[in-house]
């Protein structure tokens, strides 16, 4: 039998590199350690040279303020920094660095050398350290004002953590994921990154909105920026602004996220929820939206010293920054109408388009979005099937909505006119003249094969897939339906028990009233025993004990949960779906021509229940690629 082993203290250097651990990862760490102390120090320039992925060399030099001479030595000791003094600056951190160790466990496990020249001297010093060492040398040097951090052989000492070192590749993808996550954080600041002597990111600082939207575009792809809609709201002092794509522009993984509190990026469960429900109803199963949001607060609301990464955080009012982030998300993606879409995706159309009261909000600047949803002035129900037109054949019969800007009867005419016979010998006529204003998705030429309207606007051909079309629309007008009718209850004959802790049973008294409004009706028989004596008449075919379990749950993690309204939508969903036009269904123009203008006055027209796109625009250069013309 082994003697057991004593307590005894850990020397500075074991200790040191034990605390490495947190911070140091791999050289993508090192650099979001350094870079974060560069920004902190005002810079408005940070140049980073890495060569081997980072392992061998990982230099990065910027233009603040700089370290004085007498601090050099103390910026490596372990729990020193400038950043706070007091334990009340902890309550309200305002810096991106405020731990004091990412220096001194950067310098234990490298070769690391620190120079700087404080703002206003004349000279600039030098220390270096080495991981067996770790006793700082002062040295006079040349430098600019700012300071310069060079990092050599990452994990020299300790073999052990280098094999766990990926390619080089993979190890820079890493490395410039971290740049580019700091150059959306700062668009005041220019960021130029090289590997292996070769320019990869040149970002100049971008002040306007302009410039601005160009740094998304070359950080998250110009495609990303083609499909983003900007946004900005504010309210109850909380601010979100930012670009979010749209649901077509969604991803096989959560690559494209970037979410910021006051400056930092997070990756936090309750965003992460608040943004998926927002999403819900638009995007296709099993992808990931796409966004780049910046959200800000008073800093004394939030505390980010909950994680060694600061990459968490604890809002302390999470239900409400839960309900804001969802509430502006939610309404911003449902004020999307097809004018809007086509001004994002063809900002350089030759003429703006009538509709909607419609507009654009920029990152900083005002919302101005469609005015009119449905919640303001509800539309009658459409009545998907009417008789007409032959045995067989069912017709799309919508609540009459003709576009102001061309009564349906003119619109009626006027294709009459063009598709009737032409006079022998006369050549093709151009088509008619206008009738007014165009509206986004046009007015309809054709169906195809019974599923497809092909409808021309100003930029070109739109392509409709009938049924997703009316789908949307008969979903979102039976969501409205149920919102001013409310949730009829359904008594159960025999109660349902249900098991459930303390903690669970008092979340359900406290929100008791909420349970009644969705048409449950729970009471409490124990400390621990809920009993079900009443569910929604729609959701009768439900599980109602895991159903009640899973709210509970999404209430104490949350302070919320859509889960009770998600099944009812996906049964509103699929009623909307065999309650649509088929496909295979001939429609007639003026029928064609209703659906459009339904289209482009109800929300998230643009997805079906499902998340598909419900239609597409060709414009004229592209047909002009296709048939080559001009070339």
């Amino acid at each position: 039998m082994t003697e057991p082993r004593r307590i005894q203290l850990l020397s500075p250097r074991l200790s040191n590199q034990i605390a490495a651990g947190e911070v140091v990862e791999r050289p993508a760490s090192v650099a979001k350690e350094l870079l974060e102390n560069s920004l902190d120090a005002g810079a408005t320039r940070i140049d980073i040279e890495v060569e081997q992925g980072g392992v061998k060399l990982l230099r990065i030099r910027d233009d603040g303020h700089g370290i004085p001479a007498d601090d050099l030595p103390l910026a490596l000791a372990r729990h020193a920094t400038s950043k706070i003094y007091h334990l009340d600056e902890l309550e309200s951190v305002t810096s991106l660095g405020f731990r004091g160790e990412a220096l001194a466990s950067v310098s234990s496990v490298s070769r690391l050398t620190l120079t700087s020249r404080y703002r206003g001297e004349d000279q600039a010093w030098q220390v270096e350290t080495e991981g067996r060492e770790m006793q700082p040398r002062v040295l006079p040097a040349a430098h600019p004002q700012g300071t310069s951090v060079e990092v050599r052989d990452l994990f020299f000492n300790t073999p052990a953590r280098r094999k766990f070192l990926r390619a080089e590749k993979t190890e820079f993808d890493h490395l410039q994921e971290v740049v580019r996550r700091l150059a959306l954080a700062r668009f005041d600041v220019g960021f130029h990154l090289r590997h292996n002597g070769k320019s990869v990111l040149a970002l100049h600082p971008a002040g306007d909105p302009q410039s601005q939207g160009r740094r998304v575009g070359a950080v998250c792809s110009p495609a990303f920026l083609e499909q983003a809609l900007p946004l900005e709201h504010e309210r109850n002092g909380l601010r979100l602004w930012g670009w979010v794509g749209l649901p077509t522009f969604s991803r096989s993984q959560a690559d494209l996220q970037y979410f910021y509190v006051n400056g930092r990026m997070v990756r936090d469960k309750l965003v992460a929820h608040a943004v998926r429900q927002a999403y819900r109803d638009v995007l296709y199963n099993g992808r990931h939206p796409a966004f780049v949001l910046f959200l800000e607060l008073d800093p004394a609301t939030v505390d980010v010293n909950v994680h060694p990464t600061k990459h968490e955080v604890r809002f302390r009012d999470s239900r409400q920054v839960h309900d804001f982030l969802y509430g502006t998300l939610h309404r911003a993606l449902g004020d999307i109408r097809p004018d809007d879409q086509l001004a994002v995706v063809a900002p350089t159309a030759p003429a703006p388009l009538s509709g909607p009261a419609a507009g654009e909000f920029g990152p900083q600047g005002e919302m101005r979005l469609a005015a009119a949803v449905l919640h303001d002035s509800p539309a009658p129900p459409a009545q998907p099937f009417a008789s007409g037109g032959g045995a067989g054949v069912a017709r799309y019969s919508p609540a009459p909505q003709p576009y102001a800007g061309a009564p349906v009867a003119e619109v009626q005419s006027a294709y009459k006119a063009f598709f009737a016979p032409l006079p022998e010998g006369e050549q093709a006529a151009a088509l008619p003249a206008e009738q007014g204003d165009i509206p986004p998705l046009g007015y309809a030429l054709a169906q195809l094969k019974g599923i497809y309207i092909l409808a021309e606007n100003a930029q070109g051909l739109i392509l409709v897939d009938m049924h997703a079309a009316h789908e949307r629309i008969t979903y979102e007008r039976l969501k409205v339906a149920m919102a001013s009718e409310g949730l009829r209850g359904q008594p159960l004959l025999v109660p349902e028990s249900l098991a459930v802790s303390e903690r669970e049973a008092d979340c359900a008294e406290e929100h008791g009233q909420w349970f009644e409004r969705l048409g449950f009706e729970l009471q409490r028989l124990g400390p621990e025993t809920l009993a079900i004596r009443q569910i929604p008449a729609l959701l009768k075919q439900a599980q109602a004990a895991r159903l009640v379990q899973d709210v509970l749950a999404d209430l104490l993690d949350y302070g919320t949960s859509d889960r009770i309204q998600a099944h009812l939508n996906e049964l509103l969903g699929t009623m909307a779906c065999h309650g649509s036009v088929r496909a295979n269904r001939r429609l007639t123009l003026p029928e064609m021509n209703a659906l459009l203008r339904d289209m482009e006055t109800t929300e998230r027209s643009g997805q079906c229940n499902h998340g598909r796109p419900t239609w597409a625009q060709l414009s004229l250069d592209d047909l002009d690629k296709l048939f080559l013309r001009g070339r």
